[in-house]
């Protein structure tokens, strides 16, 4: 029995990165040779066992063969006689087919170079900072093109080999990423949108054809106009994509990165002879969103984010001409009276929206700031005073709801007045 670290360890590390999760593969064990030694398993579909002490997932050596379209599509065999070389050769880059031998290992996960097992040149292409295919097998698994597109808004000074990049063309071209299940796309998706440089992941899926498949109403923002006054980068899909990469430098959460994505994809459902003004894009781009949301199964929080994100950034971002009783009314949609911290969330998105256009990465957000004072002001009114004397008075519902909207515009036009 010979133990391996291998994968993203090896390669983290390489780049001189912390090591946070380490993967091992065991060569020449059996299943019952694992258990004997302590080992949990808990594989469902191949042997994976935890460390006894660790809790570490090892895995034993295997091999994959195609069987199916999809990414569940394969047969996996595993046995004592499934060499390291073999295990290797099924992963999808080569900068993650470098291997070391348990035992040459660090605590902290460094290691001596002498001792790395690199059948396939993975440190070469680190090296050169490259993302390259292992084999052509790579074709078999259409989510290692979301994958290599992810780790490019990772490692954001790496490039696609020219040949990785073909065959990838090649397996949108063949259906492949047609079959991907809607759970493994927003995993990679949402991971993606977390990574350093997001714009790079749709960079990729773009250039490989897979992203007109996936997310067809983010790929058609490309090319569509708008008024350079607000948008000197003119380009929507390009204004996109600034605003992602301007939510990664607020270091936001996966809610606010997912509702910029989809804040404007109303635009590219704009009538030609309209452009480049979108009047009314916001209520397309929400019944986008809702499509996409369902299709992807996204999670609720995200969903409900991105819905008013996309609905009400315009008024947002004119809220300085509104008034007290529009305020309200603003703050009454967003629901922010209910929800402040998911409002707090809604402002960072828009600013996200403001500051992603050229020349104005660094311009002030005063309309944040602004509604942010306006809601505390709004929070302090005390409507279950207002409501107890109103329904002392015998008012009820409606009535009681006006009473405390006027309540609340009065003491927002006196904080008004007095800043």
């Amino acid at each position: 029995m010979q133990i391996y670290m291998v994968g993203g360890a090896v390669r983290d590390a390489l780049l001189g990165l912390p090591v946070k999760d380490h993967d091992w593969v065991v060569v020449g064990a059996t299943p019952e040779e694992m258990t004997a030694r302590g080992f949990v398993p808990v594989g469902k579909d191949f042997p994976v066992f935890l460390h006894p002490e660790t809790k570490q997932e090892y895995a034993l050596a295997r091999t994959e063969r195609k069987t199916a379209r999809g990414y569940k599509g394969f047969a996996i065999h595993t046995s004592p006689e499934v060499t390291l070389e073999e295990d290797l050769a099924r992963r999808d880059l080569t900068i993650n087919s470098i291997a070391i031998r348990a035992e040459y290992t660090r605590p902290d996960g460094t290691f001596d170079l002498e001792h790395l097992t690199d059948p396939y040149h993975g440190r070469q292409d680190i090296e050169h900072k490259v993302f390259r295919h292992v084999t052509p097998a790579f074709r078999e698994d259409p989510v290692r093109i979301l994958r290599v597109a992810r780790l490019s808004a990772r490692f954001t000074d790496f490039t696609v080999a020219p040949e990785t990049l073909t065959l990838m063309r090649h397996m949108v071209d063949d259906g492949e990423v047609d079959h991907l299940v809607a759970e493994r796309v927003w995993q990679e998706l949402s991971r993606g949108l977390m990574e350093a440089q997001p714009s790079r992941m749709f960079d990729v899926l773009r250039e490989c054809g897979a992203l007109k498949r996936l997310l067809p109403e983010v790929d058609r923002l490309w090319g569509v106009p708008q008024p350079q006054q607000h948008h000197p980068e003119i380009d929507t899909g390009v204004h996109l994509m600034m605003v992602l990469d301007m939510a990664a430098r607020l270091h936001a959460p996966l809610t606010v990165r997912f509702a910029c994505l989809g804040h404007d994809l109303g635009k590219g459902t704009t009538d030609p002879e309209a452009l480049p003004r979108h009047i009314g894009h916001e209520e397309r781009s929400a019944r986008l969103l809702k499509g996409l949301c369902e299709r992807l199964r996204v999670p609720l929080d995200c969903r409900e984010l991105a819905d008013v994100v996309a609905r009400e950034h315009g008024h947002i971002h004119r809220s300085g001409d509104l008034g007290a009783a529009a305020l309200v009314r603003l703050l009454e949609r967003c629901d922010a009276i209910r929800k402040p911290q998911r409002f707090a969330e809604v402002l960072q998105a828009c600013a996200c929206d403001a500051r992603g256009r050229l020349g104005l990465n660094d311009a002030p957000y005063p309309q944040a700031q602004r509604l942010q004072g306006v809601l505390d002001v709004v929070l302090g009114v005390a409507t279950h005073t207002i409501a107890e004397h109103a329904m002392a008075q015998g008012h009820s519902g409606k009535k009681i709801g006006e009473l405390i909207h006027a309540a609340r515009a009065q003491a927002v036009a006196e904080h008004l007045t007095a800043t």
